[in-house]
Formats: C-alpha cells, structure tokens, sequence
C-alpha cells in the first residue's frame, strides 16, 4: 500500500462553480521514495500539498475521492485529530524558512514545542533532544543557537532550524517546498544533501516541490510535472529527462541553459500559465504548444498511462523510446 494516495483531488477558491486551482490530481508516493513535483508558477504544486496538511482554509474548498496518508483518511479528520499526524508522522518545510519561524520565540522553545506536542518530552529531556537536533541538521555550536531568535540567524541556518523542526518527530513522509529558493547557491547544495541524508536515514518518504530540474534528475524517484491546476505528465527518473513524453516537460528541459549551448538564443515556451479566466476550452496548453492541432483546441486530454508513467497529450512524444 501506498505511503500517500490522492485519487481526483481538486482545489477552488470562491465557491463550487470557480474554476478549480488543482483538477482531479491523481498522486502515490511510497515509503522512502522522493518524489519530485515540477512545473511553472502558479501550476498548483505548493496548493496540492497546502490540502493534504489541512492548511485550505475558507474560500478554499477540497474535494477528492480519495486522499489518505498511511491508511488514514485525511479529508474526514478533525481539529484535534489531524495534529496527532500532522506535524508528526507528515511533517513540511515551507518554502521561506524566515516566515515559517514566529520571531517571538527562541528557536529552543519552537523546537521543544514540536516535541511536547508530539512526543511528550518536557524539561530536561526537551532541552537535550532539541540539541540534537540542531546538531544533525549540522548548526555549529548547537547549544547556544538554542536560545536565538530567528532574526539572529542567516537564512541558511534559520533553513536548517525548519527542517529540524520537520523531523523532530522522526516523520514518515516529509514535504518540502521549494526548500532551498532564499538560499545561495553554495548553500542550496549543503540544504539538499542534508535533506537527502536525513531522507535516507529515516527511509521517510520525501516530496520534493522545484524548479531546479538538476536537482531533480540527482535526486528524485518519479516525477510529477504539473502545468496549470493538472498532472501532465509522470515519469521514472532518468527515463523522464532522456524521453519526455508531454510537450510541457519537453519545453521544460529544453529551457535547462546547458541544452542550449552553441545556440544564439536560450530556448523558451511563449505565453503564460492560463488564469481562472483564460482557460483555453481543449488542452490547457494548446495556446503555447508547438504541436497544437484542431483536436487539441477542441477536446481537453486525460492523463493515461504508459509502461513507465503516464501522460495527458493526444499526441505524446518519445512512446517508442518509452516503451522499449
């Protein structure tokens, strides 16, 4: 069985009839896998796992016929019962670790919250386990950064904080929001690989939320790239990079600087994400795609399955590459 299961998941904002932000996502991740979710802005990565943690509040309306993690029902959970998983076995790290910390308390207190709720660890024993922690997510003299506040830290190390607070409850599957996006580049390195050891170590299962495909193709599974609200396309790795099979994921690794080498222009996608007001009536990216056709603007495609994924095109790219 798998860790996360979301079958048909949708997500809108002002009412049953708006034009719904996430449509009828279908996702599985298993225990110890990474998987890694890409695509544009405004494509509905962050908004598809904000809805599993319950953080969709009113106008927001979540519906699916299916969204468990580990067995467990997240749609009918209430208050008290979504906290008992919540923040424990499914833990998050948000994308700006700066906002995600309240500044009104040390990072000692927020890391001892974490395990009073969850744990049951007060005193002594608190103190000694939030140490710890800050030790193996790799801050240099951890016991003093215990009574810091956020602003005292650099964005690294308040990024560091974040995750330590994430798995201080030794969580199950852990997802990470664009996890590294404030940090420089030397940094987001260090981020990545302590992520990934710490994934490793505990064979939790990770979500990976990016943009950076190079991070992708080192360190995920499977891949889920969306594109306005919808999965187009989901794939194995590398199988994925050397053989995309939507015109989107195409277009996304055609966009990588180092593919266009030699070239007098980096290669691009013209247009944007369509809004809630300018969906096209067919395929959702047939305004910006090179291989359009009538049927394309006329029908919207369904994501159907291939050996090593799936993919919503009439016209999908590289089957015979995928299939041998």
């Amino acid at each position: 069985m798998s860790l996360l299961s979301i079958k048909n998941l949708s997500v809108r904002f002002g009412g049953r009839d708006a034009v719904p932000v996430v449509d009828g996502l279908d996702l599985t991740v298993n225990a110890g896998e990474v998987l890694a979710i890409v695509g544009e802005s405004g494509s509905g990565k962050s908004v598809t796992m904000m809805a599993l943690m319950g953080l969709v509040e009113a106008p927001g309306i979540v519906t699916a016929d299916r969204l468990e993690f580990d067995g467990t029902d997240m749609l009918t959970l209430k208050g008290r019962q979504r906290r008992h998983i919540v923040g424990k076995d499914l833990a998050m790290i948000f994308q700006d670790p700066m906002t995600a910390l309240n500044p009104s308390f040390t990072i000692g207190y927020q890391i001892e919250e974490v395990l009073r709720q969850h744990l049951g660890l007060r005193g002594r024993a608190a103190r000694q386990r939030a140490q710890q922690l800050l030790e193996r997510v790799e801050i240099p003299g951890a016991a003093s950064r215990l009574d810091a506040y956020p602003h005292q830290l650099s964005g690294g190390m308040s990024q560091r904080v974040a995750i330590a607070m994430a798995i201080a409850a030794e969580p199950k599957l852990l997802i990470a929001d664009e996890p590294t996006t404030a940090l420089d580049v030397t940094i987001q390195a260090q981020i990545m690989d302590l992520l990934l050891d710490l994934q490793r170590d505990q064979g939790m299962g990770l979500v990976l939320i990016t943009h950076d495909l190079a991070v992708v193709a080192e360190t995920a599974n499977r891949v889920c790239v969306m594109y306005a609200g919808e999965a187009v396309e989901l794939g194995q790795v590398p199988r994925l990079f050397n053989a995309p099979t939507h015109p989107y994921t195409e277009a996304l690794l055609k966009a990588i600087p180092e593919h266009s080498q030699g070239a007098r222009r980096l290669s691009t996608l013209p247009g944007i994400v369509p809004g809630r007001y300018d969906r096209p009536q067919g395929c959702l990216l047939s305004p910006r795609c090179p291989y359009v056709t009538d049927h394309c603007r006329a029908q919207r495609p369904t994501l159907d399955p291939h050996p090593f994924g799936a993919v919503r095109c009439f016209y999908p790219l590289n089957l015979t590459e995928v299939t041998r």
